[in-house]
């Protein structure tokens, strides 16, 4: 039987990695629908040779073979692994690990294979990634800040972001290329479905904005206008609407894999924001 387990990476990753996760195949194989996160991924099948996925802007379909053990760490915007290209030349694509890293994927090729278990070799792989964040800093501090703007909840114009941090809007959108692979414009896109997504998941109720409830309560708590543009833009990000997605059940995705750990800082943001628009900004001794 298919099983899936997210969980939040290792304390020194948790700047870097939105979650870590582990997947299972049973004696089929499976099909599974990857979307975009505004992140790059490390697929990692146990014995074989692992891939980097690019940020993507469409769905990708992978057909994963029966009796299959695979361990993922998906980034944060903006927080790739040390790399030898920029991420806008990535956008889309799956490459062989061992092409941009060299020989050292051998050797964490055959450590993965002789942990004894995919718990054990999510341990190795996550150790590797401290030790190479360690040797590189790649982490674009402005891009960081605009990221983390980008979040759904609050409004953020992209010309206002850019003159808030200093830069015109043709260097910040330079900037979130080569550090991200895509423009602030569909990053903040992306980030709002992944938003839309976290509330799915956990069985948020929506906040009743609009006089909006369900699907289109938690549309318009996101940033959507309303419900047909969040359908539009899940036909685009997903290639199946929104009903297709959710299989109706608006506490899991279709698909029945737990995404808690990875969603976990899209609701701790809502939260943030809730506290604001209540209470108002902390007051200047």
């Amino acid at each position: 039987m298919e099983s899936y387990v997210e969980r939040p990476p290792v304390p020194g990753l948790a700047r870097v990695v939105r979650t870590v996760w582990i997947q299972r195949t049973g004696a089929e194989a499976y099909v599974q629908r990857h979307l975009p996160t505004g992140g790059v991924e490390i697929h990692f099948p146990i014995g074989g040779p692992p891939q980097l996925v690019g940020p993507l802007t469409g769905p990708e379909i992978e057909v994963i073979p029966a009796h299959t053990t695979i361990v993922g760490v998906r980034f944060q915007p903006g927080t790739a692994p040390p790399l030898p290209a920029v991420l806008d030349d990535l956008v889309d694509q799956r490459l062989g690990l061992a092409d941009l890293w060299g020989g050292s994927v051998d050797r964490l090729v055959e450590a993965m294979a002789g942990a004894g278990t995919p718990e054990r070799a999510l341990v190795a792989l996550q150790t590797h990634l401290l030790l190479e964040f360690r040797r590189a800093a790649s982490v674009d501090p402005l891009v960081g800040e605009a990221v983390r703007a980008l979040m759904p909840w609050h409004s953020v114009d992209i010309d206002s972001l850019a003159t808030h941090l200093a830069l015109s809007a043709s260097q910040l959108r330079r900037r979130c290329l080569h550090a991200v692979g895509v423009g602030p414009k569909v990053l903040q896109r992306t980030l709002r479905f992944q938003g839309f997504l976290a509330l799915a998941q956990a069985g948020a109720a929506a906040s009743g904005r609009r006089g909006a409830d369900g699907v289109a309560g938690l549309a318009v708590d996101v940033g959507y206008a309303d419900q047909a543009h969040l359908s539009r833009e899940c036909l685009r990000l997903t290639g199946l609407t929104p009903r297709q997605l959710l299989g109706g059940d608006l506490e899991r995705c279709a698909c029945g894999h737990d995404h808690s750990a990875s969603y976990k800082p899209f609701l701790a943001a809502r939260g943030r924001h809730a506290r604001f628009v209540q209470d108002g900004p902390p007051r200047r001794s």
